[in-house]
Order: C-alpha cells, then structure tokens, then sequence
C-alpha cells in the first residue's frame, strides 16, 4: 500500500476513498483551530471519529498544503524531547476552508437527496431485476 493509501479498516469503517477526498479539508479545520503539530493533527481526528490516520497519509497531504501556502510550519524545541514541526493556517488556508465548508454542505445535501428514501414508500429495485430507467 503506497503513502497516499489508507486502509478501510484504520478508518473507522468509512470507505478509505472517503477520507482520502475530505483529509484535506480536514486537516484545515484542525489547524485552523490553533498552531498543532502533525502527531496532534492525526490524535483530534481520530477523536472525531475519524479513526486512526497513518502518517502515510498525513504527511503527504502536510507538505502539501504548505507548498500551496494553506499552512505555514515552524519548528519548535519539543518537551523534552526532539523538536516540533508546528503548523498553523494561513489566510488563504481559512479562506478555503470556508469553502470547503460551504461546498461539503451542499454536497452533503446532494448525496442525501440521492441516499433518501423513495418518497412513496416503493423499495428500491434489486439489482437486476430489469427495472427500466428514466
């Protein structure tokens, strides 16, 4: 499995093709909060329910959005131990994390328009069963 791969069973249960789209966004959110670090990064979201995300996968998505100037990163002297890459968001990092939010809120409105039951009551088709298409 390669660094941008996250296994399903690290994650909560959610498909790993989830969080891959939304870790980024993600990632925002809890920099935005305040200067973190990226062990930090990974323990909030799994508190959040997110499950364990691999440095594999954090990492990778870290260097990005410093390159792209979403973040900034400084180092820090550690609490007794080796330093600390700290990380905090940039005005540009918060202002896609607004639309980060605004596009997951429309897109989360979509999926469940799509997910809704039918509103008549009717089961879905099974699969196969022949049922034609608009």
């Amino acid at each position: 499995m390669g660094p941008d791969k996250i296994a399903a069973a690290d994650v909560a249960g959610y498909p790993s093709t989830w969080l891959r789209g939304f870790l980024p966004a993600a990632v925002l959110a809890v920099v935005a909060r305040g200067e973190t670090y990226g062990y930090a990064i990974a323990q909030d979201l799994e508190a959040a329910g997110l499950g364990h995300v691999k440095g594999g996968a954090l990492y990778p998505v870290l260097a990005t959005l410093e390159k792209d100037g979403l973040i900034t990163a400084t180092w820090a002297a550690g609490d007794g131990g080796p330093g600390r890459k700290m990380l905090a968001i940039t005005p540009q990092g918060l202002s896609r994390l607004l639309a980060h939010r605004e596009q997951w809120n429309a897109f989360a409105d979509a999926v469940g328009g799509v997910l809704a039951p039918d509103p008549t009551g009717a089961p879905a088709p099974a699969p196969g069963d022949g049922a034609a298409r608009p």
